[in-house]
Formats: C-alpha cells, structure tokens, sequence
C-alpha cells in the first residue's frame, strides 16, 4: 500500500513538524491523542493535490498510515483539519480500518469460493448429481457474497459516524467538524471546475476515485453540498440541499450502495453533539428538520412502492418470464425458457420508459442550485428542465475518449450524461472527435435530472450561443434495446422445440 501512494499519488512522508508548521492545532491533537491512548504516532503522509481529502491504512493502530493532501490546509481553517485528524485517529483508536480490512477479505473469499464452486460444478455436468449439488453450493455461496457486500457498506457507513463522533469529543468542536466536511465537498467541487493540465486532472481523478472507500467523504456526493457552500451568504441556508438526504425515501435506498453516510445525515449528528455541549449550532439542522415536517408526504412517499417496482422493472420481468418459462426447462425447452425471461426483461425496460423520459416540450429553466434543493426528485422520474451555462470538461477527466461532460451555470455544476442513437460505439466516437470540441463553450442544455449520491442530467440537447446544436438519445438507445430484446425473444420461442 505504501508503494502504491508513492507510485500513483505521489505520497510524501512527513514529520509531526512538518504537519505543525501547516496546522498547529491538528499537531497538538495527534500527540494528545496518541499520549492519551497509549498509541505510536501513525506515518504521516502528504499528498500534493489540491483536491482536499484524508484517509487512513494499515493492519494495526500501531502501524496506521494517516495520509492527507495538500487542499485540507488549502480549504480548511486550522481547527478544522484538527477535526479531520481526529476523525481520522478515531478511526485506528476503533480498530475498524482493521476490521475493514478483514471484512472485505472475507468477502473476497467467499467470492473465490463461489467462482471455485461454479467453474467445478460446470466440469462435474448439470446432470449428475454432484454436478447439481456444486451448483446450488455457488448459488449460496454468490448470496453470501451478495448479503456480505452490503453488510461491508454498511460497515463502513456506521464507522463514519464513530470517528464523527470521536473527532466531536476528543476535539469539543463538532462545529468545525461539520465545515470541513461541506468544505471538502466546496473543495472538490472548485477543483474540478479549475482549468488543469490533462495529467493533473487524471491524477487528482485517480487520487478521489481509488481512496473513495477509505476517504472521510465521497467525492461522487460533493456537488450538491459544495454547490451550496459556495453561494450561501448565510450557513444556514446550505441546509436546503439537506432535505432530500434527510426526508426523500429515494436517499435511504441509495444510501444502501454507498461506502459513506448522506452528508445530511453526518451533519445533523454533529449538529446534535453540538447541542449537547452547549455550542451554537454552525448549521441550523432544527429548522431543515421543521421544513421537511412541511414537505408532501404523498408526493414523497405515495409513488414509492410503485416507482421502486419501475427501477427495477427488467430484472422483475425477467424474473417473472423464468417463472412462466419453468414448464418448459422441464421438458428441456432451453431455448423457450430463454426467450421468456428475455421477453420480461424487454417489457419491464419498455414499461418504464415514459416514466424516466417524460416531454419535453417547453421545458422550465432551472439552475443548477434549484434543481438540487428541490427534495421530491428520484433516480427514476427524470425532471425536465433547461439550464444556461458552459461546457467546462469532461465528465471524467481521466478518460479522453469519455462522452459525458461537466456543465457549469452561475449556481453549480452538473454531470451531463450523453447516449448516442449508435449504443457504446456512437458514445465512443463522439468522445473521441466532439466532446472536446464543446469545452469551453456557453449555451443551453435540455434534458431529465436525475438525483441519487450523485446528481447527474440526462442529456437531450446542447445548443451553444453560436447555433451548434449536438443532441443526444436516452431513450431511442433504451427503446432499441427493447426491440432488439422482443425480436431476440420472438426467435428463441419460434425455434423452440417445446
């Protein structure tokens, strides 16, 4: 792991000195807290990026690593990284980067069991009884693994909060805690939105990428509370983002795949330590918790049900088509079988499609910031809507051939995802000989928001201010994957014996 720092991230190791010099206060907690626990001070490490962010490694506490780029002491007042060093001792004092570690190598076994069990089972033959019995100890192996994957994730949510909560009492400053987090995210936010060398941003997507996980923030979630850092007068009103993390159904659901607690979440648990000792609260979580008590509990809840079937509703399909096809695996019909599952799949994927892809004629013009305080949009229902701004890069800066882009108004930033009507080989190309091209140029996007950990617009059209039109097609890429998949299964069941 120490090699890998140096060789991909540049990591230098520093002395306590070193990290004194750029913050005193985060000097003095880390002796504080090694003296007080008993515990060797951890190797230091110091990445030069701007992009703010800090994570911690190792196998035992007296071996920890706790590394840290150059954007904490760009971005961070001085007892704010205190904070982030906290957090991040917390971290070694709970042993559970440890118990991570452990965990997802576990994990790991199960799944090469699963791949042992299957490829044997697949030599032994369906048919034989050994065969059978190999096959159905990979398919609880697979589920073992699956329900495994989520208990790591929320392993790794739950020491998030821990190490909050150390970072607030070591510290008595959940307030400075709670900034440098909305920081970090403001931080992220400019550094993408800077104008870089192309080795510079695919090393600092390198950095924020591969230490996601172990990261004190999820960089796939910085947009929406370092958009609203930036433009508020008042702290207070940055809670407005909040609402979705804390009373949208759609955030529980998505929370589930995340290595890391909704902001929202994190910031209203420092905001109750707060109150506990007695500080004026930094971010007015009390009246976000009043706003959302005010929200439409049937415009938020009342679809859910339904639109959770709809997200899901190719794999449901699929599903159900095996079930009706199971009559004809009996009697060895393989290629009816298949042509039903394909078949559901084909039908689920079409049923939800007016729901994702609504008109889009007359679209409202939103900004950036509108869009994302509004607390009633999901992953599924895409919000139509138009946005006036400039093409600022790509949407990963590490991939030159990427088609998607980033897309910046006066408020914020937004991911804008293209489809060409050409499926991956017309999303290729466009990359390779357009996306470049519209860098740097202003104009009005139309297309469908979408919200999860990461908010991103569904791309309809771009139309810069000179005229230059590029369209984009969601919808036609989903409803040829529909035809292809009904004519797929039209064959199969045609040729089928059964």
């Amino acid at each position: 792991m120490d090699w890998i720092q140096q060789s991909l991230y540049g990591t230098q190791w520093v002395s306590l000195g070193e990290i004194e010099r750029r913050s005193p206060e985060s000097a003095e907690v880390i002796e504080r807290v090694c003296r007080q626990h008993k515990l060797k001070q951890p190797k230091l490490g110091l990445i030069p990026d701007q992009n703010p962010t800090t994570f911690t490694y190792g196998s035992l506490p007296n071996n920890a690593r706790i590394v840290v780029s150059e954007g904490l002491f760009t971005y961070l007042e001085d007892e704010e990284v205190a904070t982030v060093y906290a957090h991040e001792l917390g971290h070694v004092i709970h042993w559970d980067f440890a118990v991570m570690t452990l965990a997802s190598t576990l994990l790991q076994l199960l799944y090469l069991l699963y791949v042992y069990v299957r490829d044997r089972g697949s030599s032994e033959g369906r048919n034989r009884r050994g065969g059978k019995n190999l096959a159905f100890l990979a398919l609880v192996a697979y589920l073992f693994y699956v329900a495994g994957s989520y208990l790591v994730l929320y392993l790794s949510r739950v020491r998030e909060y821990f190490a909050d909560y150390f970072a607030a009492e070591t510290t008595g400053n959940p307030n400075a805690l709670a900034r440098a987090l909305v920081k970090i995210a403001l931080g992220i936010v400019q550094e993408g939105e800077r104008e870089q060398d192309e080795e510079t941003r695919r090393r600092s997507t390198r950095l924020l990428e591969g230490m996601r996980a172990l990261g004190i923030y999820d960089a796939k979630a910085a947009g929406t509370v370092g958009t609203a850092y930036r433009l508020a007068s008042d702290p207070s009103q940055v809670g407005r983002v909040f609402l979705w993390d804390l009373f949208n159904p759609w955030a529980w659901w998505m929370e589930l795949n995340s290595t890391h607690p909704l902001t929202g979440k994190r910031v209203r648990a420092l905001a109750t330590y707060a109150e506990q000792l007695d500080l004026p609260v930094e971010f007015d979580m009390a009246s976000v918790v009043a706003q959302g008590k005010q929200l439409n509990r049937q415009q938020l809840y009342g679809s859910f049900l339904l639109d959770m079937l709809l997200l899901n509703a190719e794999w449901l399909g699929a599903i159900l088509g095996m079930g009706l096809g199971i009559p004809a695996l009996q009697a060895g019909s393989y290629g009816m079988f298949a042509g039903l599952a394909l078949a559901g799949a084909s039908l689920g994927l079409l049923l939800k499609m007016p729901v994702m892809y609504p008109s889009l004629e007359n679209p409202p013009a939103l900004t950036v910031l509108k869009a994302l305080s509004n607390p009633y949009t999901s992953p599924l229902r895409g919000l139509p809507m138009q946005l006036q701004g400039r093409v600022i890069g790509r949407g990963n800066p590490g991939y030159r051939l990427g088609a998607d882009l980033k897309f910046q108004d006066e408020t914020g930033m937004m991911f804008l995802r293209y489809a060409s009507r050409f499926g991956p080989l017309g999303n290729f190309l466009f990359g390779a000989r357009q996306a470049a091209g519209l860098i740097g140029k202003e104009g009005t996007v139309v297309g469908w928001f979408r919200r999860g950990v990461a908010p991103y617009l569904d791309l309809s059209r771009f139309q810069s201010r000179y005229g230059e039109v590029v369209t984009s097609h969601p919808p036609f890429g989903q409803a040829v994957q529909v035809a292809l998949g009904l004519l797929g299964a039209l064959l199969l069941m045609a040729f089928s014996p059964f």
